[in-house]
């Protein structure tokens, strides 16, 4: 069973920067980062293969970056030039094996991490 540890949320004003992590305890195909307002989907926000190849929600694109830092087997996420409408909680993604359908589909992920608060004020 993979687990996911995240950290990294907080509460910023807006402009403000954040990097969230997520430490994985097994090897994975794939990654991603949801994140989930209150009333609304979760929505994918940015994922990675397992050959490096990286996806960007548009809303996010440009702002965010995703880095692996494969030592640690650890997933990070850097945020800038935050806005009030990312404000979510945000979740951590994994799949162990073979990763089916898009990078931004929920089910193509597994394992899900506990979730960290990300706030930004305007």
């Amino acid at each position: 069973q993979v687990q996911l540890v995240e950290s990294g949320g907080g509460s910023v004003q807006a402009g403000g920067s954040l990097r969230l992590s997520c430490a994985a305890s097994g090897d994975t195909y794939c990654m991603g980062w949801f994140r989930q307002a209150p009333g609304k989907e979760r929505e994918a926000v940015a994922g990675i293969e397992k050959n490096g190849f990286r996806y960007y929600a548009a809303s996010v694109k440009g702002r965010f970056t995703l880095s692996q830092d494969n030592t640690k087997n650890t997933l990070y996420l850097q945020m800038n030039s935050l806005k009030p409408e990312d404000t979510a909680m945000y979740y951590c993604a994994a799949e162990r094996y073979r990763c089916a359908y898009a990078w931004s589909v929920v089910d193509r992920y597994s394992y899900w991490g506990q979730g960290t608060q990300v706030t930004v004020s305007a």
